[in-house]
């Protein structure tokens, strides 16, 4: 069987995550748990992206060193992911010398093998803050679609740009017009990989429609080489004499964290990095997971530092979501309209965070978050469907059978339907089609439900208890095939029944429990959220309006 990377984005150490950049994020750990759960050998990391402009500019804001506002935020995504459950392998960070050491030696590869080379350019430099400007720095006009963007990507169009690509440009810092001096930087000659990456892309399978037409576009509009290392203070130096007071630009430094996180990962646990980098007999399996906005970097930067550092394995497939909104506005960090995932967390539960996301996300197309939807979603699905199944199932078996898994079998009929279930759910879930997979699972509840209610073992207890055994003998199945099949998406639930009925380790298979195992410790899985609550967090939204 092929060795399973999951590679999750990096988010930037600028500032709290928000619901929308989360929601990009989550498909990793369900891709993750899911292919643990069917026995492959996994290795999942991410990190914090700690350099970058956006680092760079809230540390001038706030009047600190960068790797303040880098230990600030990363202490805090890491708490954020520990408290959601995820399971990454590894969860680092860019700004510490393993990281660097990595990077430099990428960068030497490419230098060795031809695909770097030293040209002198105009630059953006403001004379205000003498200094020259990083790409985000620098705001203006984008010349594709007439949006203001930033001097590296338009988000409007996702065109990669150039500061000099920009009219009416500005800086980010004062606001004042910008002027260019020359100066000298390695460039990444994109261009020579025109040729290997449409190669590449055409044969590409398992990604996401956006992931193909965006890199399609780019290459049918023809790759630019793109400038390797810029005029900053904080980042990755450059490791070549004369350029001491350059670092190695964050488009190149950033995606390189996915191997130098294998390559730390590998050193503190004794495990071989080579074995998801190095393609060998038992083969690779490579998932790219992120936002829409970091697509290129994805499908065709990355693809070309490891083809031009040579030997390791491409990305196979790139799970891009498109993106979410917030009771109809766009997400803004800086305009502080966002709902924060370390405020969502200090009132909700995390599996309630996960469900929404995951069954509401902007897999396909862009989504919104409204409170509204969000608690009833809670409310009608998580505990009117789920838990409430799961509920009055074993609290009858607790009341009725004092606690004892009642005699009972289970139809072939509904034998095969939950084999099916595990075959059509592993499917949606290895080709990043997580909304489908759960809608699966949860028509699948649905129909537990309709099982009991036509049973009726409120009834049959009085009039036939064997038959009344037999509906909670077969219930009690249909709970245990859930907290398997549910288990990549709501872990904390799972655990729970689990625990409750004294169950293994889980794997992704059928499985069913023996008459006589004692129901211990049973608890409410979910509790109501009261829909007063819809008024009170839209007026937490309405006082940042």
């Amino acid at each position: 069987m092929p060795k399973i990377f999951i590679g999750g984005a990096w988010p930037y150490a600028n500032g709290s995550l928000h619901l929308g950049r989360l929601a990009s994020l989550l498909p990793g750990d369900v891709l993750a748990r899911y292919y643990r759960l069917k026995g492959e050998d996994v290795l999942y990391v991410s990190g914090s992206d700690c350099h970058g402009t956006p680092v760079a500019v809230q540390a001038l804001q706030e009047g600190v060193p960068p790797s303040a506002i880098a230990d600030r935020y990363h202490a805090e995504f890491a708490a954020c992911f520990e408290q959601l459950g995820f399971t990454y392998d590894l969860y680092t960070r860019t700004d510490q010398p393993f990281h660097h050491n990595v990077v430099r030696q990428l960068f030497l590869d490419l230098l060795a093998n031809g695909y770097l080379y030293k040209k002198t350019t105009l630059q953006t430099y403001c004379e205000t803050d003498r200094r020259f400007l990083p790409d985000r720095y620098v705001e203006g006009i984008c010349p594709v679609c007439g949006s203001r963007a930033r001097g590296d990507q338009c988000d409007t169009c996702s065109t990669l740009l150039d500061p000099s690509d920009l009219t009416d440009k500005t800086c980010k810092l004062c606001g004042n017009p910008p002027v260019e001096r020359e100066t000298e930087h390695y460039y990444l000659a994109l261009s020579k990989f025109q040729s290997a990456l449409s190669e590449y892309a055409a044969k590409a399978r398992g990604w996401k429609d956006n992931a193909v037409q965006q890199t399609k576009r780019y290459l049918e509009e023809g790759l630019q080489d793109r400038a390797a290392t810029r005029d900053l203070t904080w980042g990755v130096d450059v490791p070549l004499d004369g350029f001491e007071e350059k670092k190695i630009y964050v488009w190149i430094e950033a995606v390189s964290g996915y191997l130098s996180a294998c390559k730390q990962w590998s050193e503190q646990t004794g495990g071989s990095w080579e074995d998801f980098w190095l393609d060998g007999p038992d083969g690779i399996l490579a998932y790219y997971v992120h936002g829409k906005d970091n697509i290129p970097f994805h499908s065709l930067v990355w693809p070309a530092i490891l083809m031009g550092a040579g030997g390791y394995h491409l990305p196979d497939r790139i799970i891009s979501s498109e993106y979410m909104t917030l009771e109809g506005k766009k997400f803004s960090t800086s305009g502080n309209w966002a709902v924060w995932v370390p405020d969502v967390l200090s009132r909700y539960q995390p599996d309630s965070i996960r469900y929404f996301l995951l069954a509401n996300g902007p897999e396909k197309r862009d989504t919104d978050f409204s409170w509204r939807e969000f608690i009833h979603s809670h409310n009608g699905e998580l505990l009117g469907a789920f838990g409430n199944f799961v509920n009055r199932t074993l609290a009858f078996v607790d009341k009725s059978f004092e606690g004892i898994i009642p005699e009972g079998s289970l139809s072939e009929e509904w034998r095969r339907s939950i084999e099916a279930l595990y075959a059509t759910v592993g499917l949606l879930i290895e080709q990043g089609r997580f909304k489908e997979a759960l809608e699966s699972i949860f028509d699948f509840v649905r129909s537990c439900n309709k099982f009991y209610d036509e049973r009726k073992p409120w009834v049959q207890i009085k009039t036939d208890p064997a038959a009344c055994g037999d509906t909670l003998h077969v219930c009690t199945q249909f709970i245990v095939n859930l907290s398997r099949l549910l288990s990549p998406f709501l872990p904390f639930a799972c655990e729970r029944i689990r625990t409750i009925l004294s169950l293994g380790e889980a794997a992704w298979e059928p499985v069913s429990i023996p008459a006589g195992r004692r129901v211990e410790g049973l608890t409410l899985l979910y509790q109501r959220i009261d829909a007063g609550r819809i008024e009170e967090e839209t007026g937490r939204l309405d006082g940042r309006r």
